[in-house]
């Protein structure tokens, strides 16, 4: 009997962690990072793109420990070293050598600091609105990071999130918050990013050196009015990385992926599919 919740993928074990994925479509495997917002999971990022991108290729969307319905061991410590091996034993339990990269966010703060330590597992390499770069605070990452569970918190957390306020509707709010109140998720959520924030923007960083270093073809992707990871961010990835294009979504914020899908599936869809 299928599940009745869609954000359950299947369970595999990756490394000691138990960990929640959606695996669809054949084909030159494609793995998506989602970000790091109260209450998230890979399903609730990528449910709007998953159908398409995998019409012509195997994608897999991990939850990442600490987030979603991955478990949470005890004792664990929260840090980019950390989800590096998560990363590494989700790869290795399906046995993937060399795959594509799209990370959001937090996500592709992730698949920067993969990438500059395992070059010869990634083939191309997509970040869309992502850390990794220093950059002062936002208002909005603030919030983000800083989510006390509320309805009305949440609708401001997501609020930062649109461009297009008409997104957030009370029932979309409620139904975010009620997920970012599922048993162990506020727990493991809170004692990721404690304030003062600015550290942890910090902590997401990779070496300018080390980035600059990258040589995977990479599609760095922006929404122009991101109040969460300022622009500011794209424009330094795309100054660093020799072998990167810069693409900036007008009228949109930092849901690239939700707020622009057509124009994502189509830059991310041509991208991966261009000849090595």
């Amino acid at each position: 009997m299928a599940n009745a919740n869609a954000e359950i993928g299947r369970a595999v074990k990756a490394g000691d962690i138990e960990t929640n994925l959606h695996d669809v479509g054949t084909g030159q495997p494609v793995v998506l990072i989602h970000g790091s917002g109260p209450g998230v999971t890979a399903w609730a990022n990528w449910r709007l793109v998953l159908p398409e991108l995998s019409e012509s290729r195997r994608v897999i969307a991990p939850d990442m420990v600490g987030f979603g319905f991955t478990q949470r061991p005890a004792g664990i410590q929260y840090g980019l070293d950390t989800w590096v091996e998560h990363l590494v034993g989700i790869l290795d339990a399906l046995e993937l050598d060399h795959v594509d990269l799209v990370g959001n966010s937090f996500g592709g703060a992730l698949s920067l600091a993969f990438a500059i330590k395992f070059p010869e597992r990634v083939r191309r390499l997509v970040l869309m609105g992502a850390a990794g770069v220093s950059f002062r605070l936002t208002q909005g990452l603030q919030a983000v990071w800083g989510y006390e569970p509320s309805v009305a918190n949440m609708r401001k957390v997501m609020d930062y999130f649109a461009y297009d306020r008409s997104l957030i509707s009370d029932e979309l709010a409620k139904l975010r918050y009620n997920a970012s109140i599922r048993p162990g998720f506020q727990e493991a959520f809170s004692a990721m990013f404690p304030a003062p924030q600015q550290r942890w923007v910090e902590a997401l960083t990779s070496p300018e050196e080390h980035i600059r270093a990258i040589r995977n073809k990479t599609l760095i992707l922006h929404g122009r009015d991101d109040r969460v990871v300022p622009l500011e961010t794209s424009l330094r990835l795309n100054q660093l990385i020799e072998p990167s294009q810069l693409h900036v979504f007008g009228q949109c914020g930092h849901w690239v992926q939700i707020e622009q899908t057509r124009g994502f599936l189509h830059l991310v869809g041509e991208f991966l599919s261009e000849p090595d």
